[in-house]
């Protein structure tokens, strides 16, 4: 070997272990940056017809785990969504109270069941039938404040929608930009890792409202599909996914004949195929959790007052002072958005003798309640026959002897009529009150633990991807001295052929 090619060996490994050692320390100054990979310089071997020309330097590229980075950001869109559904969730069981501590909406009308009890010992009680009233009023409270509660969460939930569409397009977009920039320096023949770190922050930012898979191209480019099988080009031009804002009322749906927009992906509508992720959260809280909830509650409210009614007390209306039939079909009739104007007839409050006298008369039926006639103003202060009717059979299983209820209603639920409770309901309206409660706030139980569940195994991927691909600041100090010891000898190796090439000149001479 000439000393011209150890000379120029020498260099190059000089070349080779300078880089490296700026790449360790790279590694080492960002091992706490966000979304920062560990980087490593390639090296090959050069050489001509067998003979050593040293080393070639490779550009600085990264290790990663695609699929790692597939399930990582997989997890992140259901924590992402499962954090979002605990939190709306809890709004509506805060407003429903307290399960068992006497606070929720069973027990409230498990509390007015018994104010009647008492009512019924001492029928012309002032006091007694003031508790009756204070009671009522309770129930309509819990009743409307659920109500309440569930239009305020479903209202957000479509602004969700909005606000998360409008992220995809700003990650989709952010995308595009940093995926040209990629393939321009691909093509040029400049290291893109660090480039490539900040587009898998924006694809995991991307994953947590709509969950996508990344396919490669060898220019550096990307494809993505998303869990429910849309197919998304990079870059895209303009705003690949389109909805708007709305104002959700009781009558308000998604699907033919809704007034609530669509989800669209290229002007096709894609609502019903969105999976993972906040924007999936978002539209089935809007479109199926949360109207029941709301149809459970008008229901509820209807029942109550229909069964005091059929007895002959018109203890609760709505707004316009009329009680609904909660037999009926709920979409579209009376029965939707009944809980908002729930309220206790004023009629009742004003005059509350007639809690113990009845409000009306009933012309019995042999499939509903019994005849009732009420006692007259000047009737009998002891008067129990209605209290015993109430009690008996509008907190009961039965409208009168031997006669049940028609059954409340489960299913056909919803503005459109598309969606079912949960539960077979109960025959009496404390233990369905109670079903609603329960039902309604178990489901924020059930978001918990889901969330605690994606969490976990968010963590654990993230883990398993700082282990793969993360910088290790031990291992990065051990390479920089072995890095050191290398330059130290390709410095050495020179220093040796350049006093042996100064011996030779100086032999010449």
């Amino acid at each position: 070997m000439s000393l011209g090619a150890a000379l120029s060996i020498s260099q190059s490994g000089l070349a080779y272990t300078q880089r490296a050692l700026g790449v360790a320390a790279d590694n080492v100054a960002n091992a706490s940056t966000a979304g920062y990979t560990r980087k490593t310089l390639p090296s090959l071997a050069s050489s001509v017809g067998g003979r050593g020309l040293g080393v070639r330097i490779g550009v600085a590229a990264r290790d990663v785990d695609a699929a790692l980075v597939a399930q990582s950001n997989k997890a992140g869109g259901a924590l992402a969504a499962a954090t979002m559904r605990e939190e709306l969730l809890r709004v509506v069981e805060e407003a429903h109270g307290q399960v068992g501590a006497g606070d929720s909406l069973g027990d409230r009308v498990a509390a007015l069941r018994t104010s009647f009890i008492a009512l019924r010992a001492e029928p012309a009680t002032p006091s007694w039938q003031s508790n009756v009233i204070v009671a009522a009023d309770a129930v309509v409270d819990r009743i409307r404040t659920a109500y309440g509660a569930v239009a305020e969460a479903r209202q957000r939930s479509q602004d969700g929608v909005v606000t998360a569409v409008a992220d995809i397009n700003r990650d989709l977009a952010r995308i595009g930009v940093v995926t040209e920039q990629i393939r321009q320096n691909r093509s040029n023949g400049i290291s893109t890792a660090n480039i490539e770190d900040q587009r898998d922050v924006m694809l995991a930012s991307l994953s947590e409202n709509l969950p996508v898979r990344a396919l490669p191209t060898a220019d550096g480019g990307i494809s993505l599909v998303t869990e429910g099988g849309q197919w998304l080009s990079i870059p895209v031009h303009g705003d690949a996914f389109a909805t708007a804002p709305a104002l959700l009322g009781d009558a308000s749906y998604y699907g033919p004949g809704g007034s609530i927009p669509a989800v669209t992906l290229y002007g096709n509508d894609i609502t019903a195929r969105v999976t993972g992720g906040r924007l999936a959260a978002f539209i089935v809280l809007r479109d199926d959790t949360l109207p029941r909830y709301a149809a459970e509650l008008d229901v509820a409210a209807a029942t109550i007052a229909a069964r005091f009614d059929a007895q002959g007390l018109t203890l609760f209306t709505g707004g316009d002072g009329t009680v609904p039939d909660p037999t009926q079909s709920y979409a579209g009739s009376p029965l939707q958005g009944f809980a908002a104007a729930f309220r206790l007839n004023s009629a009742i409050a004003d005059t509350p003798r007639l809690l113990r006298d009845g409000s009306q008369a009933i012309s019995g039926s042999p499939l509903g309640a019994a005849d009732f006639t009420p006692n007259p103003a000047d009737g009998p202060a002891g008067f129990t026959a209605l209290l015993d009717r109430v009690l008996d059979n509008t907190f009961g299983n039965e409208a009168q002897a031997g006669v049940v209820w028609v059954p409340i209603g489960t299913t056909g639920l919803g503005p459109d009529g598309s969606l079912a409770s949960p539960f077979l309901a109960a025959g009496s309206i404390g233990d369905y009150a109670a079903q609603v409660s329960a039902s309604q706030t178990g489901e924020r139980a059930k978001a918990t633990v889901a969330r605690d569940d994606a969490a976990t195994l968010a963590d654990a991927l993230a883990n398993r991807f700082a282990e793969r691909s993360g910088v290790d600041v031990d291992h990065e100090l051990s390479l920089m001295v072995t890095l050191q010891n290398a330059y130290a000898a390709n410095a050495r190796v020179m220093s040796t052929v350049q006093a042996m090439w100064d011996a030779l000149m100086q032999a010449v001479r």
